[in-house]
């Protein structure tokens, strides 16, 4: 159950994250909102970067999506900079990305596709990083 203080927290942070992606998007050049020649906004050409559905439960009341690569971690950091994603979500293979990035991350030209799938992709491309765990001594 999400309170009305969740609530209202959710929005905070969705209008101070949209206004720092729209910021950064504007600075390069990324979600003008200007057309090309065929309608779509510009995106970021052929990339093969992924997208899960926001699932996660995470910080500030918010669902989050993983955002990954199933070529290189170079063109995740790349995409990941485009869309505004700061350095601190990524977490060994993959960007941890709010609810409210979700739609801008798949007009940049993500694949949006089911967590299965993304981390099928991920392992077949070699780029899965587990966490190392810890045996007890």
């Amino acid at each position: 159950m999400v309170t009305g203080t969740a609530r209202v927290g959710a929005a905070a942070w969705k209008h101070v994250f949209d206004g720092l992606l729209r910021g950064r998007a504007a600075r390069s050049g990324a979600g003008s909102g200007r057309a090309v020649g065929d309608g779509r906004r510009p995106t970021l050409g052929d990339v093969t970067v992924l997208i899960d559905p926001p699932n996660w439960p995470g910080p500030r009341g918010l669902m989050w999506s993983h955002l990954v690569s199933d070529a290189s971690l170079d063109e995740l950091h790349t995409f990941a900079l485009r869309l505004g994603a700061p350095a601190r979500a990524f977490d060994r293979d993959h960007y941890d990305v709010p609810e409210t990035a979700h739609a801008l991350a798949v007009e940049l030209g993500a694949e949006a596709v089911s967590s299965r799938e993304l981390l099928r992709r991920l392992m077949a491309a070699g780029l899965r990083r587990r966490k190392p765990h810890l045996t007890p001594r």
